[in-house]
C-alpha cells in the first residue's frame, strides 16, 4: 500500500516517511500544493496525510479539490498544530478521516494509519482468505480457487492478482503496479509486467462469464472490470 505525505516541512515528511515505512508500506512525500495535485492525479494512493497549511494553499481547500476530482479519493489524516474542537470539526466535516494534532508520538501515528489503511481495505484486505464473485484468495498458499479448481500462482503473480481484484472497476497506472509490486519504476520493466498480466489473465480465465475481463488502458496501465 502506497501513503502520500504532504506537510510544509520536510523535515516532517522525512519523520512521517520513516514512519510509514516502518510499517512495511511506500511512502511518498511532497512539501507544496502544486505537487500535490499533480502527484495525486498522476498515481493512486491508499492514504494521504496531509497537513493543514501546505504551502500557499490550506488543507480545507486541497480537500474539497480531491473530493472533486480524485474518481476514488483515498482516506485523508489532517494533521495540524490546532487543538480546538472547531477546527478538528471543521476538518472533519469538510471530508477527513482523521485529526491527528502535533506534535504527536510516533507510536500514536502508526496506529492512526494502521487503523485507516485497515479499515479502508476492499474485501477483507488483511482476511486471510477473500472471496471476488466466483474468485476465492488464499494468502497463506497463494493460490485462487475458481469453480473448485484451484490454481497455483507465483509470489507475483499472486500479488498482481490480488492488487487488481482489490482495485476491481478502478485503473491502474503502470507506475503504481511496478513500485508497489516491483518497488521500481514503470520504465525499466514494462515486458515483465506485460508478462505478468498475461500470465494472471490466462491462468485466472479473466473472462466476462466468469465475472471479471481484465484489459489495456492504453498508455496508462490496466484495470480489472467487474461484469
Amino acid at each position: 500500500m502506497r501513503v502520500f505525505i504532504a506537510d510544509h516541512g520536510s523535515d516532517v515528511v522525512d519523520y512521517l516517511k520513516q514512519i510509514v515505512e516502518d510499517l512495511g508500506y511506500i511512502a511518498v512525500g511532497c512539501t507544496d500544493n502544486t505537487a500535490f495535485t499533480e502527484m495525486l492525479s498522476r498515481d493512486i494512493y491508499d492514504l494521504v496525510i496531509l497537513d493543514w497549511n501546505i504551502r500557499t494553499a490550506d488543507n480545507m481547500s486541497l480537500l474539497e479539490w480531491m473530493n472533486k476530482t480524485l474518481p476514488a479519493r483515498p482516506p485523508v489524516i489532517m494533521m495540524a498544530n490546532r487543538s480546538a474542537k472547531r477546527d478538528i470539526s471543521d476538518a472533519l466535516n469538510s471530508g477527513a478521516d482523521d485529526y491527528i494534532t502535533k506534535p504527536e508520538s510516533r507510536n500514536v501515528i502508526a496506529a492512526r494509519v494502521n487503523a485507516l489503511l485497515r479499515g479502508n481495505a476492499v474485501g477483507g484486505a488483511f482476511d486471510t482468505e477473500v472471496t471476488y464473485g466466483a474468485y476465492k484468495m488464499n494468502r497463506l498458499e497463494q493460490s485462487v480457487t475458481i469453480h473448485e479448481e484451484t490454481v497455483i500462482l507465483t509470489a507475483k503473480e499472486f500479488e498482481l492478482a490480488e492488487m487488481v481484484f482489490r482495485n476491481s472497476d478502478r485503473t491502474l497506472s503502470r507506475n503504481y503496479i511496478m513500485k508497489t509490486i516491483w518497488r521500481t519504476t514503470a520504465t525499466l520493466a514494462t515486458r515483465t509486467l506485460d508478462m505478468h498480466i498475461s500470465r494472471v489473465r490466462a491462468k485466472l480465465a479473466l473472462r466476462p462469464e466468469n465475472g471479471f475481463r481484465i484489459f489495456t488502458v492504453f498508455g496508462y496501465g490496466y484495470r480489472l472490470e467487474s461484469q
